[in-house]
Protein backbone atom coordinates (compact mmCIF):
# COMPACT_ATOMS: atom_id res chain seq x y z
CA UNK A 1 0.00 0.00 0.00
CA UNK A 2 1.21 3.61 -0.62
CA UNK A 3 -0.11 6.50 1.52
CA UNK A 4 -2.30 9.22 -0.81
CA UNK A 5 -3.15 11.48 2.13
CA UNK A 6 -2.07 12.21 5.66
CA UNK A 7 -4.48 12.32 7.90
CA UNK A 8 -3.79 16.68 8.28
CA UNK A 9 -4.11 16.58 4.47
CA UNK A 10 -7.60 15.31 5.39
CA UNK A 11 -8.09 17.74 7.40
CA UNK A 12 -7.03 20.56 5.75
CA UNK A 13 -9.33 19.74 2.68
CA UNK A 14 -12.14 19.52 4.93
CA UNK A 15 -11.78 22.87 6.67
CA UNK A 16 -11.46 24.22 3.34
CA UNK A 17 -14.44 23.05 1.78
CA UNK A 18 -16.08 24.08 4.63
CA UNK A 19 -15.13 27.51 3.99
CA UNK A 20 -16.00 27.16 0.03
CA UNK A 21 -19.28 25.98 0.60
CA UNK A 22 -20.29 28.77 3.64
CA UNK A 23 -19.39 31.06 1.20
CA UNK A 24 -20.94 29.48 -2.06
CA UNK A 25 -23.49 27.61 -0.95
CA UNK A 26 -24.84 29.39 2.45
CA UNK A 27 -28.48 28.40 1.71
CA UNK A 28 -27.73 24.41 2.71
CA UNK A 29 -30.87 23.21 4.15
CA UNK A 30 -30.47 19.24 3.58
CA UNK A 31 -27.61 17.20 3.15
CA UNK A 32 -27.84 13.45 1.65
CA UNK A 33 -24.79 11.52 2.31
CA UNK A 34 -24.86 9.06 -0.85
CA UNK A 35 -22.48 5.92 -0.21
CA UNK A 36 -21.11 3.79 3.01
CA UNK A 37 -17.45 5.07 2.43
CA UNK A 38 -18.44 8.70 2.60
CA UNK A 39 -20.04 8.88 6.55
CA UNK A 40 -16.56 9.81 7.74
CA UNK A 41 -16.02 12.42 5.67
CA UNK A 42 -19.72 13.23 5.66
CA UNK A 43 -19.18 13.46 9.62
CA UNK A 44 -16.36 16.00 9.61
CA UNK A 45 -17.67 17.99 7.16
CA UNK A 46 -21.02 18.60 8.58
CA UNK A 47 -19.10 19.51 12.21
CA UNK A 48 -16.91 22.26 9.90
CA UNK A 49 -19.98 23.32 8.51
CA UNK A 50 -21.71 23.73 11.99
CA UNK A 51 -18.54 25.90 13.30
CA UNK A 52 -19.59 27.86 10.26
CA UNK A 53 -23.13 28.46 11.05
CA UNK A 54 -24.72 25.97 8.35
CA UNK A 55 -26.39 23.05 10.29
CA UNK A 56 -27.89 20.94 7.29
CA UNK A 57 -30.55 17.97 8.28
CA UNK A 58 -28.72 14.92 7.63
CA UNK A 59 -30.50 12.24 5.14
CA UNK A 60 -29.88 8.99 4.72
CA UNK A 61 -29.84 8.19 1.52
CA UNK A 62 -27.50 5.28 0.36
CA UNK A 63 -26.78 4.04 -3.11
CA UNK A 64 -24.44 0.98 -4.55
CA UNK A 65 -22.51 0.78 -7.77
CA UNK A 66 -19.67 -0.99 -6.32
CA UNK A 67 -20.86 -3.72 -4.27
CA UNK A 68 -18.02 -5.74 -2.80
CA UNK A 69 -15.82 -4.72 -6.62
CA UNK A 70 -13.08 -2.43 -6.75
CA UNK A 71 -14.82 -1.46 -10.04
CA UNK A 72 -18.21 0.15 -10.53
CA UNK A 73 -20.37 -2.28 -11.87
CA UNK A 74 -22.04 0.80 -13.65
CA UNK A 75 -25.47 0.22 -12.52
CA UNK A 76 -26.58 2.38 -9.25
CA UNK A 77 -28.74 1.02 -6.77
CA UNK A 78 -31.00 2.55 -4.21
CA UNK A 79 -30.59 0.67 -1.21
CA UNK A 80 -31.97 3.56 1.34
CA UNK A 81 -34.21 5.92 -0.02
CA UNK A 82 -34.33 9.56 1.52
CA UNK A 83 -36.76 9.97 4.24
CA UNK A 84 -38.52 13.26 4.58
CA UNK A 85 -39.55 15.83 2.08
CA UNK A 86 -37.14 17.83 0.04
CA UNK A 87 -39.71 19.76 -1.92
CA UNK A 88 -38.07 23.30 -2.10
CA UNK A 89 -35.27 22.24 -0.17
CA UNK A 90 -31.59 23.25 -0.78
CA UNK A 91 -29.59 20.27 -0.87
CA UNK A 92 -25.82 19.48 -0.61
CA UNK A 93 -24.98 15.83 -2.01
CA UNK A 94 -21.88 14.48 -0.26
CA UNK A 95 -20.32 11.49 -1.65
CA UNK A 96 -16.93 10.12 -1.11
CA UNK A 97 -14.80 9.73 -4.46
CA UNK A 98 -15.66 11.11 -7.89
CA UNK A 99 -14.97 8.69 -10.61
CA UNK A 100 -17.34 7.68 -13.96
CA UNK A 101 -19.68 10.28 -12.33
CA UNK A 102 -22.86 7.81 -12.60
CA UNK A 103 -23.42 7.95 -8.82
CA UNK A 104 -23.39 11.17 -8.51
CA UNK A 105 -25.49 11.94 -11.69
CA UNK A 106 -28.10 9.08 -10.67
CA UNK A 107 -28.45 11.09 -6.97
CA UNK A 108 -28.69 14.61 -8.66
CA UNK A 109 -31.13 13.98 -11.23
CA UNK A 110 -32.87 11.34 -8.22
CA UNK A 111 -33.27 14.62 -5.80
CA UNK A 112 -34.26 17.03 -8.42
CA UNK A 113 -37.20 14.96 -9.11
CA UNK A 114 -38.29 14.91 -5.73
CA UNK A 115 -38.77 18.80 -5.98
CA UNK A 116 -35.14 20.30 -4.35
CA UNK A 117 -34.97 23.81 -5.67
CA UNK A 118 -31.46 23.68 -5.81
CA UNK A 119 -28.75 20.57 -5.74
CA UNK A 120 -24.96 21.09 -4.95
CA UNK A 121 -22.23 18.27 -4.85
CA UNK A 122 -19.04 17.76 -3.19
CA UNK A 123 -16.91 14.98 -3.11
CA UNK A 124 -13.93 14.45 -1.07
CA UNK A 125 -11.80 12.97 -4.02
CA UNK A 126 -12.24 13.41 -7.59
CA UNK A 127 -10.12 10.95 -9.60
CA UNK A 128 -9.25 11.19 -13.21
CA UNK A 129 -12.11 9.25 -15.67
CA UNK A 130 -11.49 9.42 -19.28
CA UNK A 131 -14.88 10.76 -21.21
CA UNK A 132 -16.40 11.70 -17.76
CA UNK A 133 -18.57 15.05 -18.07
CA UNK A 134 -19.67 15.40 -15.12
CA UNK A 135 -18.30 17.17 -11.87
CA UNK A 136 -18.84 18.32 -8.46
CA UNK A 137 -19.52 21.90 -7.37
CA UNK A 138 -16.97 20.98 -4.03
CA UNK A 139 -14.10 18.83 -4.71
CA UNK A 140 -11.43 18.16 -1.76
CA UNK A 141 -8.82 16.72 -3.36
CA UNK A 142 -7.65 15.88 -6.35
CA UNK A 143 -6.59 11.87 -6.51
CA UNK A 144 -4.57 9.13 -8.17
CA UNK A 145 -6.11 6.84 -10.43
CA UNK A 146 -5.64 3.61 -7.70
CA UNK A 147 -8.03 2.38 -5.49
CA UNK A 148 -8.12 4.31 -2.51
CA UNK A 149 -9.07 2.61 0.86
CA UNK A 150 -8.78 4.58 4.80
CA UNK A 151 -11.02 7.61 5.82
CA UNK A 152 -14.19 5.40 4.96
CA UNK A 153 -13.28 4.22 1.63
CA UNK A 154 -13.15 0.50 2.05
CA UNK A 155 -11.53 -2.78 0.28
CA UNK A 156 -14.32 -4.80 0.70
CA UNK A 157 -15.95 -3.68 4.25
CA UNK A 158 -12.13 -4.01 5.17
CA UNK A 159 -9.87 -0.54 6.16
CA UNK A 160 -12.23 2.46 6.44
CA UNK A 161 -11.09 3.48 9.89
CA UNK A 162 -7.72 3.92 8.61
CA UNK A 163 -7.02 7.21 9.81
CA UNK A 164 -5.33 8.24 6.41
CA UNK A 165 -6.13 7.31 2.49
CA UNK A 166 -4.27 4.92 1.11
CA UNK A 167 -3.64 3.57 -2.56
CA UNK A 168 -4.08 -0.36 -2.45
CA UNK A 169 -2.21 -2.55 -4.40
Amino acid sequence: MQAVFSAEDIARAVDRLADDIAQNASGITHCAVLMDGAMIFASDLLRALYKRGIDPITLSFRLSSYGKARQSSGRVRVTADIEGDVTGAHVLIVDDVLDSGATLDFAKAHIEALGAATVTTCVFADKPYPGRTLTADFIGVTAPDKFLIGYGLDDAARKRGLPEIWAAG
